[in-house]
């Protein structure tokens, strides 16, 4: 499977020794037939800009996810941004790591991916998320 992480500001975190090997099996584990999947680590004024020119919503948020599709090459997943300087902040207000703070939005968006909406499935992507990070959320990084 085809990993992109675009990380024009040179977040840490997007460096972690595991990160990529991480999110590659948690991608091979809930979506197998996935062939390519795409990350962006953003500050927050991309962020803004994504979540108001696609959400309507003029704010920083902390993770945003895009559906992919079927094409010629395949099966791609989906793209995620996470916002690096928004998931600092959570980290710090809940005392984990950061590096922690972004493996849980990549799942959060990886599920978004999927076509799982909190917002409307009545707990569905909850517990799934709930189950799947008992699993794979660790504190290293």
């Amino acid at each position: 499977m085809e990993l992109v992480f675009q990380n024009p500001e040179r977040y840490r975190e997007s460096r972690a020794p595991h990160l990529r090997r991480w999110l590659r099996g948690l991608v091979r584990e809930v979506a197998p037939k996935a062939d390519s999947f795409a990350v962006s680590f953003v500050d927050e004024v991309e962020m803004r800009e994504l979540n108001r020119t696609f959400r309507g919503r003029d704010t920083a948020t902390d993770v945003l996810s895009f559906s992919g599709e079927t094409t010629d090459e395949g099966y791609h997943l989906g793209d995620v941004a996470v916002s690096i300087p928004v998931a600092r902040r959570q980290a710090e207000l809940t005392g984990t790591s950061s590096y922690r703070e972004v493996q849980t939005l990549l799942l959060h968006g990886v599920l978004h991916c999927l076509g799982y909406d909190h917002e409307a499935d009545n707990g569905e992507m909850s517990s799934m998320e709930s189950r799947l990070r008992r699993f794979w959320i660790r504190n290293e990084g």
